[in-house]
């Protein structure tokens, strides 16, 4: 049975990352006072006190990068949370992040091409097996509805 894993971003493009973003800015950390922002390096929310940016991120972008793909215009950049210094990253088992709300999973190709999206209300192994249920999607975004921003990746393990 194939096993499908939710990826934080890259602790290597994590450290690109706080340096220049994707959009060529510097991290700008701030003190996050109430907690709550969707962490992209560990897969949780932030809690109140902790010192996060928001930074732009190319997630098909670096990932068309590390296999040869051309997303051509399908590529693009937008925010996410990240916490300002190195983290620990996601706990073992923690499954499929951000599954309290409704959200989009955006099917790609190996050429990085969209293949179609899908809403769903539950975030769990049969909607994720069924993301990948077309031998041509290579890969599955993960997002919010509210804004599209993307949260994590999956993958076939």
């Amino acid at each position: 049975m194939t096993t499908y894993t939710a990826r934080p971003v890259d602790s290597t493009v994590l450290k690109e990352l706080r340096s220049a973003d994707d959009a060529g800015r510097g991290m700008v950390p701030a003190l996050d006072e109430e907690g709550g922002a969707p962490l992209r390096c560990c897969l949780r929310r932030s809690e109140p006190g902790e010192r996060i940016a928001l930074v732009s991120y190319a997630p098909l972008r670096r990932w068309a990068a590390e296999t040869g793909a051309e997303p051509g215009p399908y590529d693009e950049q937008g925010p996410v949370f990240i916490h300002a210094e190195e983290c620990a990253g996601p706990a073992a088992g923690s499954g499929y992040p951000f599954a309290d709300a409704h959200r989009v999973l955006r099917r790609y190709s190996a050429e990085g091409h969209i293949l179609g999206g899908e809403l769903v209300d539950a975030l769990d192994d049969e909607t994720v097996r069924r993301a990948f249920a077309d031998p041509s999607v290579v890969l599955v975004h993960v997002r919010a509805v509210e804004y599209g921003c993307f949260f994590y990746e999956v993958r076939r393990a």
